[in-house]
This record gives structure tokens, sequence and C-alpha cells, in this order.
């Protein structure tokens, strides 16, 4: 028998702001492996960033140790941590995840309280924030950018956001081996105000690099050279940028 990791096992037995964040990071960056041949359960996590796999260890009260992947080739070197429990697997199940789930997994149920914490999770996993630019243009657009091998996925996320901080429905790009939901310009700033709605600076599971762009985007703009990011009524305008090229997060 392997050694024994403590672990907070009821994490997801209810909603909260940080479960939920750590559910929408597992649908992107996570794994269930169901092991008959050892009689085993268990919960991968895996991301390119140390920060953000410490950070969800602290919250589930893990004593996993954290493994490192070396990179290879293009690939970039990646940080994992592997749970073995089957109450936390079980409950994953009922939450909507399950083994094998790229190209088949659907958009789970949320109560609406956590529902910007989960897409925060899963755009911290899969989502990206660029500022797209073109010789030709004067100004360059903000983008953020949601990807999954599940279309059926990426739909119902678009008809959550579209309820919630997006009035108007988007297309679904299929990309290469995964398909894309995209946002521009106005839109994509709503999105970034709705998912970091619940985060300051001493609360809130987030990918800090990610956010922080978010920060400098909102009260430093000129560092950008942006222009009227707000107008005089503090109502969001548009977004403009003079980059040459597309800076991605």
């Amino acid at each position: 028998m392997g050694i024994k990791y403590s672990v907070r096992e009821d994490f997801f037995k209810s909603w909260s702001r940080n479960s939920a964040y750590v559910l929408g990071f597992l649908f992107a960056d996570g794994n269930l492996e169901d092991a008959p041949y050892i009689r085993g359960k268990y919960i991968r996590i895996t991301s390119c960033d140390y920060s953000i796999i410490d950070k969800i260890r602290q919250v589930l009260e893990s004593a996993h140790k954290v493994v490192v992947i070396p990179s290879c080739g293009a690939r970039k070197e990646k940080y994992m941590f592997r749970i073995g429990n089957s109450v936390i697997y079980n409950d994953l199940r009922v939450r909507g995840l399950h083994p094998r789930k790229s190209h088949n997994m659907e958009f789970p149920s949320v109560p609406g309280k956590f529902l910007s914490d989960f897409i925060r999770g899963y755009f911290d996993g899969d989502g990206t924030v660029a500022i797209e630019t073109a010789e030709s243009k004067r100004y360059g657009r903000l983008k953020v950018i949601f990807t999954s091998g599940s279309k059926s996925f990426l739909l119902s996320l678009e008809q959550a956001l579209n309820g919630t901080c997006v009035g108007r429905r988007m297309k679904i790009y299929n990309s290469h081996r995964s398909y894309q939901l995209v946002y521009r310009s106005l839109d994509a700033l709503k999105i970034l105000n709705f998912i970091y709605r619940t985060v300051t600076d001493n609360e809130g599971l987030c990918l800090e690099r990610k956010y922080n762009k978010y920060q400098e985007l909102v009260s430093t703009p000129n560092k950008y050279k942006c222009e009227n990011l707000f107008d005089k009524s503090s109502r969001i305008s548009t977004y403009r940028s003079m980059w040459r090229r597309t800076q991605v997060v």
C-alpha cells in the first residue's frame, strides 16, 4: 500500500468560491483517473504555473507533493500533483467531471452566486487574454478566448455569459483539434470585469499573471497606450491600443 497523504475530503461537498474556482480549473487542466487494476481513483491537476498549483493544493489542504514535468521540445515545463481519494473523485463525478473528458464534457450546473468563480477557474486553465492588432489598423482590440475540445461545453459557456454580462450571442470557432469562443473589445472587457468581480489582492483564487494584467489594464491604461477605457459617466467605452503586435497572457 502506498503512502496516504492528507487532504480535505469534503472540499467539493458544498459550493463555495474556492470550490467553484477549483472545479473550473479542473474542467480545463484536470483529469480523473480510474485505475481498476490497482483499485485507485485519482485526481490529477497540471499547470505551467507553479503558483496556482500551490494555491489549489493549499485550499485543498493537501499534503501531496508537486512534481515537475520537464520541458520537451516545444512543450513548456509543467507542475502536477495527483490525489488518490475516492471521496473527492466521486464528488467531482457528481459535479459533472469525468475521465477522458476532453471532447465530450458538458458545462456543469453552477449556482449563479459562484458562476464567476467557476468561469475564472476555467479561464485560468484554458483561457487567453490578448491585444490583437493589424498593420492596416490604427488601433488594436482587447480579445478574450476560451478554448475547449468540447463544442457543447463552449456553447453552454456562451449561454451562461450571455445571460450575465454579455448581451449578445457569439460564434464558436473550429480551431485545430479544439474549439474557441472569442470575445473582443467591450464584450471582452465586460467578461474580465465579471470573472474578477470577487477577486481582491487578499481574497479570491486566481492566476496572478492574468489578474495583474487585468489590474494594469483598468488602473493604468496609459502603460498600454490605451485611450478612453472609461468615458465621463464611468461606463465602459471603446478599448484602444497602439501596440504593433499581439500580447498574449
